[in-house]
Order: C-alpha cells, then structure tokens, then sequence
C-alpha cells in the first residue's frame, strides 16, 4: 500500500483565506494520521493575478498555524512536464489542436487541445459523499490546453497530482464538478485515480458563501493581527464540518490528529461564527500560563501609549485585563478608548457626579475622610489583593449604606461613572496613590 501523500494547492491572487487554512488542516492532518506527507503546491501560472506577497503570505499563516508542509513545489516550475503530457494526448489520439475564433477576438483563430471526450459515466467514491456519479456526455470534447504549452487548470492539477505521487485530493465541494474532467485526463494519460474527499463550504453568518472582499475575518492575516491565538484558530476550523461526536470542543492538535475521521465530516455547509471564535479563543487566553500572558499584555499597554504609562501599575492591571478580554486587540480598543487612563493619571472630578444620589455633600465628604483614614491606618500587606483591601472598608460600608460610601470612593479614585470596584483600583494605584485621590476629592467637593 502507498503511503499516503496529501497536498495543499493554492493559487497566490489574494490573502491566505480561512477556506483555504481549513482544506491545508484537514489534509495536514490526515496525512500525520497515517504518517503520510504534506505537499504544498502554489499555483502561479495565473502571471496576471499572481504577486509575490500573496504567495509569501500563503506559506507564513500556514508556517504560523503550525501546519508546516514536508514538501513545496511552484507550479510554473512543472511547465516543461505539463507540455509533455500534451504532447502525449496528442500523439496517442486521446487530444487533438483545434483551430477556433479567438474568444477574446473573434476576427482571429487559435489553436486550442482538445481531449477526446466518449462521453462515458464517471463515478467515484467521495470518503465524505459516498459514490458520485456523472454523465459526461454534455461536457463533449473539452479544452485542456490554449495551446502546446499552455494546459488549462485542469490538465496542470493532474499531471502535478500525479508527478507528486498525490493518492489523496482534500478539497473544497467547489471542486465536485471539476473531477469528472480531471479523472477523464487522468484516465487519458493512464495515471492511477487518487481518492477524494470534498470538504463542506465555510458559510457567512448569512448563510452565504465567505468572501475575502465582503468578510475582513475570512482573511488569515487579520485574524492574526486582531490578535486570536493560531492554535484557537486551528481548533475552531477543525470543528467547522467534523465533530468528534461528543460535546468536548477544545482540542489539541496532537488530539485532533488522533481522533479525526474524514468520513465523520459534515457534508452541509459549516458556518463561521466570529463570536464562537472569540468565545475559544478567550478560552486559550485563560489556559496561557500567567507568565506569557503577563508579558503579552504589558508589551500591549507599553505599545499603547498610554501617558504616564507605569510597568508597576501595568503589571497589578493584568488580572483585570484577562478577565475582560477574549483576544489581544481587545487591549488596543480598550486602551483607544481611554479605559486605562485613570490608572496612570489622577482623573478630573466633577462635584454632582461624586455623590450617591441625593446624598448631601457633607456626607460623602464624611464618608470620603473616614475611608481615607481606615486606608491610612491599614498595613502594606492590605493593599497586596483586591479582597485584602475590601476586607478593611466592607464593615463601614456595610453599615453606612454601600452605594453612599462605595459610589464615591470609586469616582474619587478613577473619574469615572463606569469602572471596576474601588478595592481593585485601590490595589492597582497603590496605597499613597489612593490616598492622594482621596484627599483631592474631599478638597475639591468640600
């Protein structure tokens, strides 16, 4: 038995898609499951459309996603075995030239190869459809070449299957229809038929088909630089169209390649889900060690330039930034958005919002100096967590009303109508820091 040889081919005319991400895991992944190789193939003979950073960006996400291939091949490297193969058409009368009116310009004529088509029925067994038949009468004799030595997509994609030794073609269900002609030339040139497995489309939110113009997430690249982690991203497209038939739906790679089974794949169309997305990926971001995900968030605010930025004060924020965010780019909009920076400049106090409700001025100051003197008196170790600090203020809070102590000792420390609890602000600024917002506020309200 061959060992199994699977390939990845895209063409380099755009970003790296998550359709194509999704076809390079599922064939990455079956041919690790049985030890078999990965070959990525570019397609470049498209001159017009081609461009090189297309093509580097192809081979970087899938570098990225971890999805290394064992072999690469361009296909306009292959031309010269393309040409033989006509060639070979051609002499054994399997194809032959046709002179017809240029499509482009119908004043003039060209040469086209045509295969000899007996319009037999053609039928495989897809491992995800099951048998698949087609009667390829209506396709007559069809176009395989502009020319001696220009074969068309279809002759091209065979002859390099077949060069490559491919004996398993993973692909989009956009392809179904192209088979019938491509096992035809197979058949032709007397290769040996690899088997099939068409994959369901990735659908929009919308149910319609994912568009790289219309979908800024259906782009690799911006997921990367939106900031979701590969592996979640991994994960999430092997759970478009295969399930391991349980309600996990967090896996490993190494787990993935383990339990996958191509027959178990959906044959409907898999939805993306952007908000499923950033629901697994928050998940990761939870399981990262506290370390890595310290050092990635304070290399983010440092990034943001924050005023009076402080890697101290940074560095107590980060239990509140894993709490609230699902990928990197989160602290980017956070910190846009100004959510930070009271943590690291005293804020502007307005007097009708620092009191709770119709609560007299000289009551919040009262509660305001009692606080400040409970805070004065409290050890260094208070100030050490969130529930230390809370453990100190509760007592009087509970008993003077919550909302007529807490409402404005929040506001005095951060400005604002809408922020985390004061016994957090108060660990992060510290206990001088929080001291001194106090004594401001009480200033400025008295």
């Amino acid at each position: 038995m061959n060992s199994v040889r699977t390939r990845m081919a895209p063409s380099p005319t755009g970003y790296f898609h998550v359709g194509s991400a999704r076809t390079a895991l599922f064939n990455f992944v079956y041919a690790r499951q049985s030890s078999g190789t990965f070959v990525l193939r570019i397609e470049d003979t498209d001159t017009k459309r081609n461009k090189p950073e297309f093509e580097n960006d192809i081979t970087e996400q899938m570098e990225w996603l971890e999805l290394t291939a064992d072999e690469k091949y361009r296909q306009s490297e292959l031309i010269d075995t393309h040409n033989k193969a006509i060639k070979n058409l051609i002499d054994s009368n399997r194809a032959y030239i046709s002179k017809e009116p240029s499509k482009e310009d119908d004043t003039k004529e060209v040469s086209v190869v045509r295969l000899r088509n007996k319009g037999e029925v053609v039928t495989f067994n897809d491992l995800i459809r099951g048998e698949i038949s087609f009667d390829t009468t209506e396709l007559g004799d069809f176009v395989v070449a502009r020319s001696l030595e220009d074969p068309l997509y279809h002759l091209a994609a065979v002859v390099d299957d077949n060069e490559m030794n491919i004996t398993h073609v993973i692909r989009g269900e956009d392809h179904i229809s192209n088979t019938p002609r491509q096992i035809l030339i197979q058949r032709a040139l007397g290769y040996t038929e690899p088997t099939y497995a068409h994959l369901p489309l990735i659908l929009a939110p919308d149910k319609s088909k994912l568009s790289k113009r219309k979908h800024t997430f259906a782009i690799v690249k911006q997921l990367r630089e939106d900031g979701f982690d590969s592996k979640a991203i991994v994960n999430f497209l092997m759970l478009l169209g295969w399930s391991p038939g349980d309600d996990r739906e967090i896996f490993s790679i190494e787990e993935i390649i383990s339990e996958f089974q191509i027959n178990k794949v959906n044959k409907s169309g898999a939805i993306f889900n952007i908000e499923k997305l950033r629901w697994l990926n928050r998940e990761y971001i939870l399981n990262m060690e506290a370390s890595v995900f310290s050092d990635m968030a304070i290399r983010k605010l440092e990034k943001a330039s924050i005023q009076n930025f402080s890697r101290e004060i940074g560095i107590r924020l980060i239990p509140q930034i894993k709490e609230r965010i699902s990928v990197w780019s989160d602290i980017d909009e956070m910190s846009r958005g100004g959510e930070f920076d009271y943590f690291f400049s005293p804020p502007k106090i307005e007097t009708n919002l620092i009191t709770w409700k119709d609560e007299p001025k000289q009551e919040t100051v009262k509660h305001l100096k009692n606080i400040l003197e409970i805070i004065s008196e409290a050890e260094e170790n208070t100030f050490k967590s969130p529930e230390n600090v809370k453990s100190v203020i509760w007592d009087y809070a509970n008993q003077n009303g919550r909302g007529a102590v807490l409402w404005p000792l929040r506001y005095a420390l951060s400005g604002k109508e809408k922020s985390i609890d004061p016994f957090s602000i108060i660990h992060i600024l510290g206990k001088e820091e929080a001291i001194m917002r106090i004594k401001k506020s009480i200033e400025y309200v008295s």
